[in-house]
């Protein structure tokens, strides 16, 4: 068997993990003492805790640990107790949502189930290899088993996010926050940049568009009159990398991340439908509706994009060449440039400037910069403009060009209220979130039934679960 990506089934393995589904929880607990049979059981399926409606064993807990060893996760620190109280957690979480109404829907959690099972797959290489893994007679076995999983999973980050969600820190918050660090304590923030593009996207003339758009209607009336394989067409003509070697499956509910062009076809057919040809950022599309369950689809898509010349890719290069030396004259600034000629809609009002996904700031921490963007600049001196760069599209798009600069740098340095303004904020409302669960779970440890087995309850808990 192929070796699995630790980073996928890591997320497999601790969710896996601890969970009982509700037909075993029924049996331990209906087990009763008249019998020596029934008192062996129970002793050996060995409940370490109930939470409201649910029941961990101390079986899921040494699985937890088992699981996340078999990951390549360090478990030096981590003990059975501290195990046994993350799982605690996740279950009074998941319990309460139930109480509040926060419900997530089958659907969803079967969309979710959908997307880890083509995962593994894509990792192992077929079905039969995963069940294998897993030790599962059959898919259905399995899914069952992801569905309690999953469902437990989304109703105890419903809840969580419901009891943070509204929070926000005021700038005086943020004042008292900071002010209340000691000198000696303030953290220290790593080396970042400040990056500005300018883009340039070629584009295919109209007769290369019509081309591909003639070539997908030949392809939908071929599986429509001739009844060919819509599966076999999306592997030789697709140019989805994604799901080109699945025969262009997709799983996707309105909440799955498709860009709106490709979610607002795909709602709109019946199953069994095939869509007219269609544009996205990526391409020209057509789509196949394999099967609707309620708010899920199974779909198949073709994708395919048209050929940019090399004239067009010759002159969005020669542009940019121009542009940077018109700003290396002085004739316009690169924010102006950015404005005036970019095609990146994103930056191209805000001088170029890069945000970061993960606050929305304008600088990239050196350490924490992705990969593909730390390579483009990490030779460019300050204010230095760089030669053109081609970019490819990961998801299947076409190319982009651009040029890039970076517009200011930042040393390793420690916290400063002015400088580090967005950072600190962020600290600040991470502390007022994590307050705000610390009080929520006092609160409903006290209001809800919860039992620790006798061999738990001397365990150094971080939250007062034998409620002494």
């Amino acid at each position: 068997m192929k070796k699995m990506n630790k980073k996928v089934f890591g997320l497999l393995f601790f969710a896996i993990a601890g969970i009982l589904n509700a037909q075993d929880a029924d049996q331990a607990l209906q087990a009763t003492t008249d019998s020596t049979e029934a008192i062996k059981r129970v002793k050996l399926d060995g409940i370490a805790a109930v939470i409201g409606d649910y029941v961990i064993l101390d079986s899921d807990v040494d699985k937890t640990l088992i699981d996340l060893k078999s990951q390549g996760a360090s478990t030096e620190d981590i003990t059975k107790c501290s195990l046994l109280g993350k799982l605690m957690e996740d279950r009074l979480y998941a319990h309460q949502a139930v109480q509040d109404s926060l419900l997530v829907s089958d659907d969803q959690v079967n969309a979710q189930s959908d997307r880890q099972i083509q995962q593994l797959v894509a990792q192992v290489g077929s079905m039969d290899k995963v069940l294998k893994f897993y030790k599962k007679p059959d898919i259905e076995s399995f899914r069952e088993e992801l569905f309690e999983i999953n469902k437990l999973r989304m109703l105890s980050e419903k809840m969580q996010s419901s009891i943070v969600e509204e929070l926000e820190v005021t700038p005086e918050e943020v004042r008292q926050f900071f002010s209340k660090i000691p000198e000696d304590e303030l953290p220290v923030f790593g080396a970042e940049l400040e990056i500005a593009q300018i883009v340039k996207q070629p584009t295919a003339p109209e007769e290369e568009k019509q081309k591909v758009i003639d070539r997908l209607k030949q392809i939908k009336q071929d599986v429509e009159d001739n009844d060919a394989s819509f599966n076999v067409k999306a592997i030789l003509y697709s140019q989805d990398p994604g799901s080109k070697s699945k025969g262009g499956f997709y799983s996707m509910t309105r909440e799955t991340p498709f860009v709106k062009e490709f979610k607002d076809v795909a709602f709109s057919l019946q199953e069994g439908e095939i869509s007219e040809p269609f544009e996205s950022p990526f391409g020209y599309h057509i789509i196949f509706i394999e099967k609707i369950r309620g708010q899920e689809l199974d779909l198949r898509h073709i994708l395919m994009i048209p050929e940019i010349p090399q004239s067009a890719i010759d002159a969005a290069v020669k542009e940019l060449d121009s542009i940077r030396q018109h700003i290396m004259d002085g004739k316009y600034t690169f924010a102006e440039a950015a404005l005036n000629f970019s095609d990146e809609k994103e930056t191209k009002n805000d001088g170029g400037v890069l945000r970061n996904p993960i606050n929305y700031g304008s600088r990239f921490e050196l350490t924490n910069m992705d990969p593909a963007l730390y390579n483009q600049v990490r030779n460019l001196k300050d204010e230095e403009i760089s030669r053109p760069i081609k970019e490819d599209d990961p998801r299947g798009g076409p190319p982009k060009f651009k040029i890039m600069k970076i517009s200011n740098r930042y040393d390793e340095h420690k916290a400063d209220f002015a400088k580090d303004y967005l950072k600190i904020q962020e600290l600040a409302l991470r502390e007022k979130q994590f307050k705000a669960i610390k009080e929520w779970m006092n609160e409903h440890i006290e209001d809800t039934y919860i039992h620790v087995n006798n061999e738990n309850r001397e365990c150094d808990f971080a939250n007062n679960w034998v409620k002494e």
